[in-house]
């Protein structure tokens, strides 16, 4: 295998409306990487999902899960095949590569002492997707639940990076959202598996924290873009309360009791301040008020 080689890594779930349209771009969006493959986790799905994959002239490998098994069990799963030596393309289904993005993405993870490198997120309007973070922090969790993300995010109070200074150019950042990511063997190497405990949501944040433990960079590429739709999370009163638990679980994870309830009480007065918009919120809301439960995941249904 050569050192540059990248296998994509692409978690399905019913995602048979958006997978064809990934599946068609990635040939333009590797051009110029020598060893490239395409690798589909399937969780299960119940509608097409592993036919088009299975069909599609790329030919990629199909990994079919049995289950639900959730977003870091299914990249784990992907990368046994892929073996320890290729960088791992991680791709939400609902992406779309500019042609370049790869080998724009691989140049930077290939460098020393870079452990993952980031591509610049595009709505589907073309406008910037705002996807670098902030280390979650006690001053974020309030900023955003006083103030919400968007206007925290703009004064560079909040946990998402609105900066347009930092998307454009490459530098070092925290972490980024999971949409998109192309890790390095030597990553891959000193963070070990992706922690399946999370199921969905937060994942990619304790992901990225253990390869910065680790003396690795996080990169943020501007040249490399991607196209995602996303952000259907906040219309889904499950999926937003997952991501809202698993936000606390993490700060938990990685700070003490006291840090930890006050991180949980900016959570709570954000989602409280908000319960007015629908079930969403006042799901989240319901979730920081009560006991954490050592794990949550979905039933396939």
């Amino acid at each position: 295998m050569s050192p540059r080689s990248v296998r994509a890594v692409v978690v399905t779930y019913n995602s048979a409306p958006v997978l064809p349209g990934l599946l068609d771009s990635l040939r333009a969006g590797a051009r110029g990487v020598d060893d490239f493959g395409v690798i589909v986790a399937d969780n299960n799905s119940r509608d097409r999902s592993v036919e088009i994959a299975c069909a599609h002239p790329l030919r990629p490998a199909v990994v079919t899960m049995g289950r639900n098994a959730g977003y870091a069990a299914a990249i784990n799963a992907a990368g046994e095949v892929a073996g320890d030596k290729a960088h791992l393309l991680i791709l939400n289904p609902d992406l779309r590569l500019a042609e370049g993005a790869v080998l724009r993405l691989l140049d930077h993870a290939c460098r020393p002492g870079v452990g993952i490198a980031l591509p610049r997120n595009l709505r589907e309007d073309g406008s910037l997707d705002p996807t670098v973070r902030r280390e979650p922090s006690l001053a974020t969790a309030w900023c955003d639940g006083l103030l919400g993300g968007t206007l925290a995010g703009r004064l560079g109070l909040g946990e998402i990076v609105a900066d347009p200074a930092v998307y454009a150019r490459a530098g070092a950042v925290d972490w980024a959202t999971g949409s998109a990511l192309l890790i390095a063997p030597q990553a891959r190497r000193a963070a070990g598996d992706w922690d399946e405990t999370f199921f969905l949501y937060s994942e990619e944040v304790d992901y990225q924290r253990r390869v910065r433990e680790a003396g690795l960079k996080i990169v943020f590429v501007p040249e490399a873009e991607v196209t995602h739709a996303g952000g259907h999370y906040r219309a889904d009163p499950r999926l937003y309360a997952l991501l809202t638990t698993n936000r606390i679980r993490y700060f938990r994870r990685n700070h003490g009791p006291l840090t930890s309830l006050l991180f949980r009480g900016g959570v709570a007065a954000g989602e409280a301040l908000r319960s007015w918009r629908g079930r969403a919120n006042r799901a989240a809301l319901a979730c920081a008020l009560a006991p954490l439960k050592p794990a949550l995941s979905f039933r396939n249904d």
